[in-house]
């Protein structure tokens, strides 16, 4: 999946009814966040027990849902008071694959203003 650059990443933060498809999802987005589900962002959500996560998304014209289901393990869920958290898209990766996004310690970016 190519993800533009100046796409955004919301996690629904708790846990989401993975009974719900497309529809019910974009309403939650909607309603519940109070946020356009046609904007072309991530809007990504898990389940109770962290062994699914799926990512609503509006592609040009029409919605696309992505769904990870894990067999054995369960995903490091953040747990915020609040009910949305915005993530960058190598957030999103690494919690894809498996790892805690508040211990992951990476590289900075460098930007210079000038060359010497």
């Amino acid at each position: 999946m190519f993800i533009p650059i100046q796409t955004k990443v919301y996690l629904a933060l708790g846990s989401t009814d993975m009974r719900k498809a497309i529809n019910g999802l974009s309403i939650f987005v909607e309603d519940r966040l109070e946020l356009d589900p046609f904007s072309g962002h991530l809007f990504v959500f898990c389940n109770r027990r962290r062994s699914m996560i799926k990512i609503l998304y509006w592609d040009r014209n029409g919605f696309c849902l992505w769904q990870k289901r894990l067999e054995k393990d369960r995903f490091v869920w953040p747990e915020c008071p609040h009910d949305l958290m915005e993530i960058d898209q190598r957030n999103l990766s690494w919690l894809l694959e498996g790892l805690d996004m508040r211990r992951v310690k990476a590289h900075g970016r460098l930007s210079y203003a000038t060359l010497v």
